[in-house]
Order: C-alpha cells, then sequence, then structure tokens
C-alpha cells in the first residue's frame, strides 16, 4: 500500500513538472501573465488559491483601520469555502482583480512551516546538506520578525488520536503574532500568501523553490527548524504548538 501510494505521488509530481515544463513561458515585461502562469501551478498542484488584499501606499486595501496584518490576509471572511483549484476561476479573479495578493488555505493538501528568515536560511542549508527532501520554499519580506521563510509540506490531515492535532486558531491571532516569532505551523484554519505577492515598504513575497518540488512530510523537517529558530531567538526551542499561526483577518 505504502509503495502504490508513493508511485501516485510520484505520478501527480511528474504531471505537474511536466505542465511547468510545457506551459507558455510569458515575457518578462509581462508581470501579470507570469504571475498567473505561477498561481496556476500552485492550483495544479492542488494547493486551494482564494484572492487576499494588497499594498495600498504602506496600509492595506482594506477598510479596516489599523490593519494588523496589511496586505497579508484574504479578501473575504469566507475565504476557507472560497478557496479553489479550478483554474478558470484563479485566471479571472487574477485578470479581474491585477493588484490583488493570493493565499492559499493549509490544512486540507499541504501544511506550512513558517520560520524567521535568519532561521529558516541557516535550517534550509542544514537540510538540503543532509540530503533531506525539502519541497517548496518561499521568502517573505519584511523588517524584524516580519521576514520569513515558508516551508511547503504535505499536510497532517487529521490524525487518528485527534491529541495529535492542534488547531491555529487556539494559540494566537494576527493582533499578536509578533509576540510568537518562532516556528508557526500552519495547518487546518490557516492559511499562507503565496508568492508573488507585494507588501508595503516594497517588500515581497517570492519563489526560493517552486512547486516543481514534491511536499515532504513535516516531520523531517521540524527538528532542523525548531533547532535553528531556537539558535535564532537564543533560548531553547519551545513546541509547534505554543508557536502555530492562525486564521487570519
Amino acid at each position: 500500500m505504502g509503495s502504490e501510494s508513493g508511485r501516485v505521488k510520484r505520478g501527480e509530481q511528474s504531471r505537474i513538472s511536466q505542465w511547468l515544463r510545457r506551459r507558455p513561458k510569458p515575457a518578462p515585461e509581462d508581470p501579470g501573465a507570469l504571475r498567473e502562469a505561477l498561481l496556476v501551478a500552485v492550483a495544479a498542484a492542488g494547493l486551494p488559491v482564494a484572492p487576499a488584499a494588497h499594498p495600498a501606499g504602506y496600509r492595506c486595501s482594506c477598510d479596516r483601520i489599523g490593519c494588523p496584518t496589511p496586505a497579508r490576509h484574504p479578501v473575504s471572511f469566507a475565504w476557507q469555502t472560497q478557496s479553489t483549484t479550478d483554474r478558470a476561476q484563479i485566471e479571472r479573479w487574477a485578470r479581474n482583480q491585477p493588484q490583488a495578493n493570493f493565499i492559499t488555505a493549509t490544512g486540507m493538501v499541504h501544511d506550512v512551516l513558517d520560520v524567521p528568515l535568519e532561521a529558516g536560511r541557516s535550517a534550509l542549508e542544514r537540510l538540503l546538506a543532509a540530503g533531506i527532501e525539502v519541497g517548496p520554499v518561499a521568502e517573505s519580506g519584511g523588517t524584524g520578525d516580519q521576514a520569513r521563510m515558508l516551508f511547503f509540506t504535505a499536510t497532517r490531515g487529521t490524525p487518528e488520536d485527534e491529541d495529535e492535532w492542534w488547531p491555529c486558531e487556539l494559540d494566537c491571532h494576527p493582533e499578536t503574532m509578533d509576540e510568537h516569532p518562532g516556528l508557526r505551523w500552519h495547518c487546518r484554519g490557516s492559511y499562507v500568501l503565496l508568492p508573488p505577492a507585494a507588501l508595503p515598504g516594497e517588500f515581497a513575497v517570492t519563489w526560493l523553490r517552486d512547486m516543481t518540488h514534491p511536499l515532504p512530510d513535516p516531520l523531517t523537517l521540524l527538528e532542523t527548524l525548531t533547532d535553528a529558530c531556537a539558535t535564532y531567538a537564543g533560548t531553547t526551542a519551545q513546541t509547534p504548538a505554543a508557536l502555530a499561526w492562525p486564521l487570519g483577518h
């Protein structure tokens, strides 16, 4: 059963890689087409996508005064049901909302391990040197603890033992995210921004490793990432349950 599942996953990944190689390459001067192609590639890998806010100068495009996560949250409160892998819908969103960022809802197909940028760079170097399978990785710009590295992994789903699973929303909210500078595990009920995304202050979210890389088991990365976060923070590593980042806006 395990080997059969592995062959299915490798087959799916092969099809995604073939699609990425064969798709028309947008001209360098056409950032809109490149953005659309990257979003469609994410959806082709099975990751659900929904529109998000975007920068309006140094503020957020939403109507919330003092938005705690400017340009980093979905535009709809129904983002979990709105999220889709439908290519036609994603293309319509991308073309009709040329400034919009996009999020991907975690905990369905994938999770994301979200760490401080400096810790992430150190961990990525160690993981690759050790020959550990690392999946897609994105870099999110910002100042201080807003600068992050996102490691995309397979989801843990819903374990048979519910005590082994923690919902993100139990631990912190966007208004308190600065109090949780270490590792954040985005699982069921959470989301992350997808590259390419623009952030206030001319920062951005970009791919370091794209969706051609298979999603690894999160537990294969966890020890290295928590060690790197502990070194970065200068404290002993904390459990992911105490550091997960929850629901958005």
